[in-house]
């Protein structure tokens, strides 16, 4: 899979009519989770938390499970393939009542703060967001998570300066379950506000690594990146039909400050 789309070598500047997809004073809404902060290590170590503290539930009760902890890399190809939790459950040896109380332990624990700390700045963000700094270009994070993590996220890796602004949940347990109609909320909000503020979003670009985010954008007709480095696959994302799929936000923001030819 290409990341973005090849162009021409004729030089642009012997075209009269060249433009970008975003200019100086559009805004790009972007999700977090993923297209931000790589979020893997989190989830499989709530996976194995939950694992092992299922089995140790059940061990007191004197009843022996036959446990089977997937591999990190097994474990996240299915989260990015959109195989159920209830599978990944039975992959691991889990069956029946079993299943349900270990996909009961996961939202309490995905959100400990000692397991948020395992978050990690995705490649090539600071460079994108200096670039789209630079270019006048406005950042407005639409997420599921809860602002606050956001912005302390932002903190720590002094790039809230860079955020024009956040819209998030008050529900922690949000994200995780990842429902579209909760993106698509969000994102309408984050609309409206941005609007009544005096900006224009009728140029605007959604940029995100899941389902939810491709028909968010869709929603309101806007062009929509998908980036394959959070949560979702590219062959999985490629069948809710974004404008584009990418790799990664820095091969995104090359993708959409590059200059295309007028017709």
């Amino acid at each position: 899979m290409q990341d973005v789309v090849s162009r021409s070598a004729t030089s642009l500047s012997s075209i009269a009519g060249t433009s970008l997809k975003l200019t100086a004073g559009s805004t790009l809404f972007c999700d977090f989770d993923g297209p931000i902060a790589d979020v893997s290590d989190r989830y499989y170590h709530t996976y194995c938390l939950a694992l092992k503290a299922t089995q140790a539930d059940y061990a007191r009760r004197q009843m022996a499970l036959p446990v089977r902890r997937l591999t990190k890399a097994q474990f996240w190809y299915m989260k990015q393939n959109r195989v159920p939790d209830t599978t990944i459950a039975d992959w691991s040896g889990l069956s029946g009542h079993q299943i349900d109380d270990f996909l009961q332990r996961i939202p309490a624990l995905v959100n400990q703060p000692t397991l948020l700390h395992q978050d990690q700045l995705q490649p090539g963000v600071r460079a994108a967001f200096a670039n789209l700094r630079d270019r006048g270009i406005r950042i407005v994070i639409v997420t599921l998570r809860q602002s606050s993590q956001v912005l302390d996220f932002l903190h720590q890796y002094d790039l809230a300066t860079m955020v024009s602004q956040i819209y998030g949940s008050d529900d922690a347990e949000t994200a995780y379950a990842n429902r579209t109609e909760h993106k698509i909320a969000h994102l309408q909000a984050a609309i409206a506000e941005q609007n009544r503020l005096g900006f224009d979003t009728r140029q605007s670009w959604m940029v995100g690594d899941t389902e939810a985010d491709i028909s968010a954008g869709q929603a309101f007709d806007l062009p929509t990146l998908a980036l394959t480095c959070g949560i979702r696959s590219a062959l999985y994302l490629k069948g809710f039909s974004p404008t584009e799929v990418c790799r990664d936000l820095s091969s995104a923001v090359t993708y959409l400050t590059q200059s295309v030819i007028s017709q």
